[in-house]
């Protein structure tokens, strides 16, 4: 009796990121130069975890050869959990080998990992299993300097985007707030709003405790609004990472105990308007002192998951895809993959559970690392200068339309609830400096005004 030769499948999970074409092409031309037959599987694990093994798709060198430069997933992606239900996971199982397939590239985010430590699990030897990190929220636990591949190009979508925004709000003398995708992690609205040196960019790391209070993300807004309009500046444009809502205690948003989640559970945070929240929350405020912002909410993030990659993706992902296929072909399973130093190294499942939630380790924004210092001293926020100088608090009080005394009443605490300048305090930011509000002290000239007309330079008051 002739036994068919066993064949390679490759499936998408999660949501889109660029480059995920070219880790299938990639990868399939690997195998296909050994004469290994290569299925993509349609649609993630949605057909295959209700035993359906019809929704496959060949994958070869002539047609996967140029599919590295678009953006998408040629063989299509869903958010279909097998892990949920035993008997989904063992039809996934069962599927897979009624296509005679013995090895299964997964790509995807930490659900979809999570997801193919358990059909290897399940397989138990008779499915080699090997996931590629995909994800534009950078947040699965690769070494530090790492990014997850589609992060890069992501942020670079979405700082051409904000540059835009930053030029229409000074036009227009309004402010932007800019919702950015990433689920749990700030590293995308981190990466864009320090990219185009947006005015502030807010992420859930900066905050303590596992709980945020949605009046203190409006004040840090409203206290921005305020200082900037003490600069005499209207506009402006807030990144806010959308993962915030996470971490908001429920009663702050009634609408999020009804809100629709996904198949793993997760909050679909793009059906909550954070953004027009936000929005109504920081207006309400302003009234309060008498001041009144045009604020525009703008969602960015479904724009940047199916771009063309970049240049980087489009190699970084076609490294990741030949190293995936190498690996399991030569035996290897039970690992995701990663490049480290322009070397192949496996991360092996057991390796990189979280011992607290058995699920895989999510990597987040480090608030005391010097990389998020240097991001904050660049935003133009309150901060600890401007309770420090009187001449500065007198301004920005001014501009409230309350005494001094209220201002540093109704504000400080953001500065005494701030993790940076915990950090600051325990000396672990050695690049740390005082803050300073000289920059923006308008200037005075140090001469006359006919040398002012003759293009000499005038320095600031010191």
């Amino acid at each position: 009796m002739t036994i068919a030769p066993k064949k390679l499948a490759i499936l998408v999970g999660g949501g889109p990121a660029p480059g995920i074409n070219s880790v299938i092409g990639a990868a399939t031309i690997r195998a296909a130069v050994e004469g290994i037959e290569v299925l993509g599987i349609k649609d993630g694990f949605q057909w295959i975890m209700e035993g359906d093994i019809t929704r496959v798709k060949e994958l070869t060198i002539h047609n996967v050869s140029r599919i590295h430069f678009r953006g998408g997933s040629y063989i299509g992606i869903s958010r279909a959990n097998p892990t949920k239900d035993k008997k989904h996971l063992e039809n996934t199982v069962t599927s897979l080998l009624r296509l005679n397939v013995d090895k299964l590239i997964t790509i995807g985010g930490d659900d979809t990992a999570y997801s193919a430590l358990k059909v290897n699990e399940m397989a138990a030897g008779r499915i080699k299993v090997v996931h590629v990190p995909k994800t534009i929220d950078n947040d699965l636990d690769l070494p530090h300097g790492i990014p997850t591949f589609g992060f890069q190009t992501a942020r670079h979508i979405g700082v051409d985007i904000v540059k835009n925004l930053m030029v229409d709000a000074q036009t227009t003398s309004r402010w932007y707030f800019v919702i950015s995708m990433g689920r749990k992690a700030g590293h995308l609205a981190l990466g864009i709003g320090k990219a185009t040196g947006a005015t502030l960019t807010l992420i859930p790391e900066e905050f303590t405790g596992k709980e945020i209070k949605l009046n203190h993300i409006v004040d840090i807004l409203v206290g921005a609004i305020i200082k900037r309009l003490s600069y005499g500046r209207p506009d402006g444009v807030a990144i806010i990472a959308e993962g915030l809502v996470e971490h908001l205690n429920p009663a702050d948003l009634e609408d999020l105990v009804t809100v629709e989640r996904d198949a793993h559970d997760n909050i679909r945070i793009a059906e909550i308007n954070f953004g027009e929240i936000l929005k109504a929350k920081v207006q309400e405020r302003l009234k309060q002192f008498g001041l009144k912002a045009t604020i525009v909410a703008k969602n960015i993030g479904y724009e940047l998951r199916c771009a063309d990659p970049i240049p980087f993706d489009m190699e970084y992902t076609r490294d990741l895809g030949f190293a995936a296929s190498q690996f399991i072909l030569s035996g290897g399973s039970g690992a995701m993959v990663s490049i480290q130093n322009g070397r192949f190294v496996p991360l092996y499942f057991n390796e990189i559970l979280d011992p607290k939630t058995g699920r895989t380790k999510v990597r987040m924004v480090d608030p005391s690392s010097e990389s998020f210092y240097i991001a904050r001293r660049y935003m133009l926020r309150l901060n600890q200068a401007d309770f420090d100088d009187p001449h500065e608090l007198a301004k920005l009080a001014a501009t409230a339309g309350i005494s001094i005394d209220e201002f540093r009443n109704q504000f400080y605490y953001l500065i005494e609830n701030d993790l940076l300048y915990k950090f600051i305090r325990e000396g672990k930011i050695e690049l740390a400096s005082q803050d300073s509000n000289w920059a923006y002290n308008p200037p005075v000239p140090s001469r006359d005004a006919e040398n002012e007309l003759n293009g000499e330079t005038m320095l600031p008051n010191l």
